[in-house]
Parts: C-alpha cells; structure tokens; sequence
C-alpha cells in the first residue's frame, strides 16, 4: 500500500493484494415503489446476506463492516451499519462504521475496507451503501426551540438534497458543463436513449441476473435482538425488477420540458432516477481468497479522489480519473472498460469529452439514466458491474467512477484476475 496527495490533483493510494470477491445488489425500486416502505436498514441486510452468500463467504469470516447511507429515512438510521452486520450473521465483536461521501459513498466504503486491509486490521470487510429515498423525510430543522406562527419551516429532505446552498443545484450545475461543452438537448437525448437501450439489451440476455437478489416478505433475526419484519406489497414475490426503468422513446423525450432552467437540456427522461435500494461486496486480502480457494471478480489496484468549482461538480470524475491513472502508471488506452455514474446527461458527456472517452467502452450496460442513482448504494454498483463485465470481457482493467455533489469525484481501478 501506498499514498499519495496533492494539493491541487487530490490523493489516492495503491494497493497490492486486496480483491473484490463478489457481492449482489437488490432491485432498484422507483420512487414510491415496490420499495417504498422498506428501511435502508433492512434494504442493506437484503443485500449483505446475498453478497456473502454470492461470495462463498460466512458472515463469521468478516472483520470489518463498512456501509454508506445518505438520506437518513428510518428512525433507526443511526444504527444502520451495525445493524446491517447483526441481522446479516455477522459476530456481535465485529464493529461497523457509517461513511459519507455523498455520490461517492459506495466507493468510499471498498476504498476504506481496503484501506483497513492493508493496515493489517482485517483481513475481510464488508462493504456496502442503502438507500430509501422514497422514505426521506419532511423535516421541520429548530422546531424544539419554537417557531413564528404560521412558519413551522417544514422541508422536504428529498428536494433539499438536489441543492447544494454553497453554490447552484445539482441540476444546474449539470447545465454550466453543457454551456461549457456546447451540448444541446439532442446530445443529451441521444445520450439517455443509449443508455436506457444498454440497459434493456443486458436485461434481455440475463446480464444482471448475476448481480440482482430476489426479495421477498421476510422477518430477520439475530441471537438475542428484536426480530426485523420486512412486508412487500401484497402479491409480490422473488421481486427482482429494477423499477426505474422505461422505454427511450425518442417522440415523447422531446416534448419533455427542461426542469432546472428555462432553456436547458436537462429533463425527467436524461437525469437520473430516484429510487431505492442497495448493494453489497465482499472485499479481502489474497492470503484469506487463496486459503478458502475463492474466486474473486477483480483485485482493487487504485483509488483515488479529486474536488472541483462545484458549480461543475458533474466533471468530478475528470481530475479523479486522471489522478488514478497517473499514480498508476497507465494510460486511457490500458484501460478496457469504464463505469461513470450518469447522474446527468450533460455531466457524463462532459467527462467524456473532456477526457476523450470511447463511448463504446463507458456504462456498456446501461447506467442511472436507466435504473436510478440510490445515493450510497452505486458506487458499490458500479464496482460490482464493472469487475463482472471485465471477466466477461476478458478485460484486464476497468475504472469505476462518479461526481460527487459539492464539487468532488472518486474513482476506482480494478484489475481482472482470472
């Protein structure tokens, strides 16, 4: 393991011996879906349990708890990450730790277990984001110190977290780089009916049934803690259907109105979806993958993190990207394969202009245009995708990355082992 850090690039760190060995993800609900009443809380164990069942790993084999969560939408939220590792079979003597990067928190979760690796304090982590943002709340901020009349200052969290009060909406920012870059409301159309397209043609060859677990009414339980109780709406079973998902028609994209400016290029059709859900892996050190004869998707080789103007934080992938191949030592064209969250049409199409990306090579099946953006949950998403698509591809590295609201980006290289 080694760090690195500047200024003005960001800081990253190289790993030597540390693999991703596999993980799952539920389905990713619409906005007051299917999902819509599950806590995140229970939404993580869903997926905990289903990433270490995919890993061939016990959850008495796990050192480390690591997950991510955004939106605190239950009232045990507080409680989330250690109560992901109980009711997943996890030891009680195992602690867990909540982190936050906001977009960047899935990454942040693989990047720490790693980091917690290579210092020698585990030899496993688990490593996960959850997401409900259907549940996030109306929240009413000083109202135990009392409130004029008539303004009880009531807010809807779910809105709030689009803005960023230091500088312009999430949305407008997404519209600086299409200004900056010259991109029209064609180009971003155009952009979200491939990836939507993407998407449908992985589903119709059985792509994601690899990575998605089905889910069913449930109760959870852990030795000596009360039982959780987890109720999908009535009829449903084996839910395994990312929810978000519509056809890309062409027609009906153009009639759609731009929601954060006037004139923009950003609509319902090229941004990307709210839902709900979560996504888990498995991340440990060589010495355990050779001692239990594990198979791992892909070793976690750099990551690296870089901020930005936030008024163009959709182009935080752009430094991070460039940092992580600096440290190394590759170039774009070493790199086969390349996941980056597509948060916004305008913002992915910058970073791809700006870095002289190969579309045919970036979210070659489909992103969250497609099938939502869960906050904490994709870039652990996007890690699981795109280790599975490099096996598949016979690829050797594959980079992960995203923007990250407030003007920041992560990103991840992996290397294919198999």
């Amino acid at each position: 393991m080694k760090g690195y850090h500047d200024k003005k690039k960001g800081f990253g760190i190289t790993y030597d011996d540390i693999y991703l060995v596999n993980g799952a993800r539920t389905p990713f609900g619409k906005l007051c879906g299917t999902l819509g009443a599950i806590s995140p809380t229970d939404l993580g164990i869903f997926a905990t349990k289903a990433a270490l069942e995919k890993s061939g790993v016990e959850g008495a084999d796990i050192d480390q708890v690591m997950y991510a969560n955004i939106g605190q939408s239950s009232v045990d939220t507080y409680f989330l990450p250690r109560h992901i590792g109980l009711y997943s079979g996890i030891p009680e003597t195992i602690p867990a730790v909540l982190l936050q990067r906001i977009c960047g928190s899935g990454f942040e979760t693989i990047i720490a277990g790693a980091e917690q690796i290579a210092l020698g304090k585990a030899q496993t982590a688990l490593c996960g984001g959850t997401e409900n943002m259907t549940l996030s709340p109306t929240a009413a901020f000083g109202n135990r110190m009392g409130y004029q009349l008539g303004k009880p200052g009531f807010v809807d969290m779910l809105w709030e977290a689009l803005n960023d009060t230091a500088a312009v909406p999430m949305g407008c920012t997404a519209e600086n780089v299409a200004k900056q870059y010259g991109i029209t409301r064609e180009d971003a159309d155009r952009f979200a009916q491939q990836s939507i397209e993407r998407y449908l043609a992985a589903k119709e060859r059985g792509y994601f049934d690899e990575e998605l677990l089905k889910m069913n009414s449930t109760v959870f339980e852990a030795n000596g803690l009360n039982p959780r109780k987890v109720f999908l709406p009535k009829k449903i079973c084996d839910f395994n259907t990312d929810e978000n998902v519509r056809p890309a028609d062409p027609e009906i994209m153009t009639k759609l109105s731009p929601v954060f400016t006037k004139d923009g290029v950003q609509t319902a059709a090229n941004s990307s979806g709210i839902v709900d859900g979560a996504a888990s892996v498995v991340v440990a050190h060589g010495d355990f993958v050779k001692s239990r004869g594990l198979k791992p998707l892909a070793r976690v080789a750099v990551a690296a993190t870089s901020a930005l103007d936030p008024s163009v934080m959709g182009l935080g992938p752009v430094p991070a990207i460039r940092l992580l191949l600096e440290i190394a030592g590759l170039s774009l064209a070493d790199i086969g394969l390349i996941e980056i969250n597509e948060a916004f049409a305008a913002q992915f199409i910058g970073c791809e202009r700006e870095l002289g990306l190969n579309r045919d090579l970036c979210n070659v099946n489909g992103g969250a245009i497609a099938l939502g953006h869960p906050l904490a949950a994709t870039g652990v998403r996007l890690s699981l995708t795109i280790s599975r698509e490099m096996n598949a591809r016979h690829v050797r590295y594959g980079i992960a990355s995203a923007c990250i609201g407030g003007g920041q980006g992560t990103a991840i290289l992996f290397e294919n082992v198999n």
